[in-house]
């Protein structure tokens, strides 16, 4: 299958100004009536990518948004909710007068995903997530919470969290993914593990009808076993697709690969 790489020139950024006034980032990649929204996770931005673009198809009309607390959004002092998260991305894509459209989910970007899929799902024509926390949540033990939410600011304890969660990530990978959640405000990082965690929207995952796709990879803290029981039996029409060798970020870490997978569920929708 051929893919097409992006020009420079083909980047276009924008800006949303959500309903409680916080400006939301956003990139647009690719041309093409069809859309689809990649929504990152926790201790990121929408730069976390941008090494999977270069693989997806030009013809297609790619929206990348930098969740509100991260990349070039607004960082307010607090209000950094799955639900929050939901309706910016919601501003993004009534911003741009886009109709119907995809969604891309990686992480805590997949429980965002699934809560706009559940809630809109008139217009969602389309659903991937790529190794998503459950609507559910996923508590973890003290040790790695006290790690993980008290992280804001300290590149020894994301690298920590970084070398976990991958199994293949180069060490350009690495330092990217690190300056970008080097950047990352403290009240987004501490309030999003708390929203991630705690999922609470498992009551209206039924809500979804878009045919759904779990990407599942060899990440120690969501194996496919896990994911199918927790993600994929509780979504209507979802199934799931195993790609060994990554870890918890795929698009970094195998990103032809993952694009490959995307491109054949996608793109037709």
């Amino acid at each position: 299958m051929a893919y097409f790489g992006y020009h420079v020139k083909e980047e276009r950024m924008g800006v949303c100004v959500t309903d409680d006034q916080v400006q939301v980032a956003y990139k647009l990649f690719g041309q093409g009536e069809r859309y689809v929204v990649l929504v990152h996770g926790w201790m990121v931005s929408g730069e976390v990518f941008s090494s999977l673009l270069p693989y997806l198809r030009t013809e297609v009309t790619w929206i990348v948004p930098d969740l509100r607390g991260t990349g070039d959004s607004d960082k307010p002092k607090s209000g950094y909710t799955l639900a929050r998260h939901a309706k910016d991305v919601m501003s993004v894509v009534d911003h741009l007068g886009v109709g119907n459209f995809a969604l891309v989910g990686h992480s805590m970007g997949g429980q965002i995903a699934q809560q706009i899929a559940a809630t809109h799902s008139t217009r969602v024509n389309a659903l991937a997530l790529l190794n998503s926390v459950p609507a559910s949540g996923i508590p973890l033990p003290e040790e790695a919470t006290q790690l993980f939410r008290h992280s804001a600011g300290s590149k020894e304890s994301q690298t920590a969290i970084l070398n976990m969660a991958c199994k293949t990530l180069t060490d350009e990978a690495l330092a990217s993914l690190l300056a970008d959640a080097g950047s990352i405000s403290g009240a987004c990082i501490e309030e999003n593990f708390d929203a991630w965690t705690a999922g609470g929207f498992a009551d209206i995952i039924g809500n979804i009808h878009a045919p759904t796709l779990v990407l599942a990879t060899d990440d120690p803290f969501l194996p496919p076993d896990f994911l199918t029981q927790a993600v994929v039996d509780p979504i209507p029409n979802a199934s799931l697709v195993h790609l060994p060798g990554p870890g918890h970020y795929p698009q970094v870490e195998a990103p032809a690969q993952t694009a490959a997978i995307l491109d054949a569920f996608l793109i037709g929708r």
